[in-house]
């Protein structure tokens, strides 16, 4: 079996690269099962077949590009990284993982999978960008990251944020208190979103401002949204002729981030989700991107992924069985 030597410089801490307790070392032991690794004062002996070797030694190019870009590595980069490498993408998990969108109070907020960064990519080129996928892929927080940006850079004069209130499965009843105290709860993961990005003691004064706006989507009618970045999240669960009326409402020098997962539809039986029809009505239309996200992108609990999975392979075995139901009962 071939062995490569890979010498790690000098200015790069080799416990930044194995991590507390060799754990990132144990990771990439996981990572390639084929392949022995042995570390020795800066340097990396690799033994194995020639193939994983390669990505081995790329995947340790990487992490020294992240560690030397500043960013500490954790098991979850190293992973990522990993899965990039053995997708064969062009890009470079380093430029993945360390860009910044926006940073508060000593964070920074970054795209974790390849998908997330080709998102964040479609929201700088286009005017009208639709992020598609399961819960936990990051589709609403990446594009409040990048409208929290947009304001900050000047390129807008406010951030309008807004989702259908409709309930997930439940039935909430007479809410007691004002407007706003009955539409808290809808737009609250919202104001979650918004707290992580910017300082919450300026919140209060964005909003009393104007700068920033939380509504229910049904705010939205009449409006035209000037020099503003649009978000519109849980779209799923509007109605086609709702989607049709958020979408018309953008104005000059405006974006529009629309967001959802047509699998968590919330709407009354026998009314059509707007995201659905909406991906057939504007495909192929200048400046609108279609961004789809999957499993694999979610960055929430790595037991959120398998979730996910799951419940696609039991959907797709029901509308199987569906189908052998409807053929024999045609015979």
């Amino acid at each position: 079996m071939p062995t490569h030597t890979v010498v790690i410089p000098s200015d790069v801490p080799m416990v930044a690269l194995l991590g507390s307790r060799d754990e990132l070392l144990r990771t990439m032991e996981r990572s390639f099962p084929r392949v022995d690794v042995h570390v020795r004062g800066n340097e990396f002996r690799l033994t194995g077949e020639s193939a994983e070797l390669a990505l081995v030694e790329r995947l340790i190019d990487e992490l020294i590009a992240i560690v030397g870009a500043g960013q500490p590595l954790n098991r979850d980069a190293v992973e990522r990284a990993v899965g990039m490498l053995r997708s064969q993408t062009s890009d470079r998990p380093a430029d993945v993982l360390t860009m910044n969108i926006v940073s508060n109070r000593g964070r920074t907020i970054r795209p974790k999978t390849l998908n997330q960064k080709h998102y964040v990519e479609a929201i700088d080129q286009h005017t009208v960008v639709f992020g598609i996928g399961p819960a936990g892929t990051g589709k609403t927080y990446l594009a409040m990251a990048k409208a929290v940006a947009a304001l900050q850079a000047k390129q807008v004069t406010r951030i309008i944020l807004t989702r259908p209130a409709v309930e997930a499965g439940e039935r909430l009843g007479f809410l007691p208190g004002t407007l706003n105290d009955k539409i808290d709860p809808y737009l609250r993961p919202l104001y979650d979103a918004l707290h992580d990005m910017i300082d919450p003691d300026s919140i209060p004064r964005l909003m009393a401002s104007g700068t920033i706006e939380v509504a229910p989507l049904a705010y939205m009618r009449g409006r035209t949204l000037n020099d503003a970045f649009i978000i519109l999240d849980e779209a799923q669960n509007t109605s086609a002729e709702q989607m049709k009326m958020f979408l018309t409402r953008l104005g000059f020098g405006s974006r529009m981030v629309v967001t959802g997962d047509v699998t968590q539809v919330d709407l009354p039986g026998g009314t059509t989700s707007g995201l659905r029809i909406v991906q057939d009505i504007l495909r192929g239309v200048e400046d609108v991107h279609f961004a789809t996200l999957t499993s694999q992108d979610v960055v929430r609990h790595r037991l959120v992924s398998a979730i996910v999975d799951a419940y696609g392979r039991h959907d797709a075995g029901a509308r199987a069985a569906g189908r052998t139901r409807a053929a024999r009962s045609t015979r």
